[in-house]
């Protein structure tokens, strides 16, 4: 399997002014994003906005962004869904277009039981050959998939990690201490890298790497080194930035915050519309404070 990294980034969808999918921006994005820290780059997850992608646009996305990556870095298509037959579908397409793993989401909205995902994953991962990683995260599924849920779905061999996003710190230990030595563990919220690594987990899908994806690559680098208080105080020093960026739902804040430092990925698609005033200038106060890496093209 291909190493797929210790820092993703989530990466957003630019779009043009007439609202549609802007490929060779996205494609300029994604380079971007790998000249600037990143291992590799989640294509059309929560970040990219998946609920409001068409699945014509998505495949053309994974496409056109595996073909100007090429070797550079990974690729990992969201190709998740509340429906097994949509997601299985979504990832086999994916394979066929040569992507290196896949994310999948927790299904949404239809409240499934722990079987009910055990059974989905399974179903999925077992139509495809590409590494899956699965993706937990209950702010926004309503259902949370337990650690003995994802200990379960680890024994499957191309069930290679989790997108952990539920900000439960004992879960975390025990998907960690519990699956086998190469499932890998990775944060699903930048607040939260810190201390998951702390714990064992492996690296980030980040958002916030958009703008300082280079200074979280020194956190982490600077942790596997051993340096844990210099890691630390890396880590203090971006908390404020991270919760910024979250002050309403994401994508909004990076959107706005990647517009602003002149990265031009146009307005989030109804229903996320652009942040109110009183929160953009949240947001440009909290910028000032950084130093930005994300090339600006």
């Amino acid at each position: 399997m291909k190493e797929l990294g210790r820092l993703i980034t989530a990466m957003v969808t630019p779009f043009d002014e007439k609202g549609e999918v802007d490929y060779e921006q996205a494609k300029k994005l994604a380079l971007a994003l790998l000249d600037s820290g990143s291992d590799g780059v989640v294509v059309v997850g929560t970040t990219g906005e998946s609920p409001t992608m068409l699945r014509p646009e998505e495949y053309r996305l994974f496409r056109e962004i595996k073909k100007a990556v090429g070797g550079r870095g990974s690729v990992i298509a969201g190709t998740g869904s509340n429906s097994t037959a949509e997601a299985l579908e979504a990832t086999k397409e994916a394979e066929k277009i040569g992507v290196d793993a896949c994310l999948l989401v927790v299904p949404y909205y239809n409240k499934p039981t722990q079987e009910g995902l055990y059974q989905h994953f399974k179903k999925v991962a077992e139509s495809t050959s590409l590494p899956c990683i699965l993706y937990n995260v209950p702010s926004r599924t309503v259902t949370n998939m337990t650690a003995e849920t994802v200990i379960r779905l680890s024994q499957i061999d191309n069930i290679i990690g989790v997108k952990e996003a539920s900000g439960n710190f004992e879960q975390i230990a025990k998907i960690i201490n519990d699956t086998r030595d190469d499932f890998i563990v990775w944060s699903g919220n930048d607040s939260d890298t810190f201390p998951m690594m702390a714990l064992g987990a492996y690296g980030i899908i980040s958002v916030v790497s958009h703008l300082v994806g280079k200074q979280i690559k020194q956190m982490i680098n600077s942790f596997l080194a051993g340096k844990i208080e210099e890691a630390a105080a890396m880590h203090r020093r971006l908390l404020p930035l991270f919760n910024a960026l979250f002050i309403v739902s994401n994508p909004i804040p990076i959107k706005y915050a990647v517009n602003y430092v002149g990265f031009r990925v146009g307005k989030p698609r109804l229903p996320l519309c652009e942040p109110d005033e009183k929160t953009a200038a949240i947001i440009r106060d909290m910028l000032k404070n950084y130093t930005i890496d994300l090339p600006v093209k």
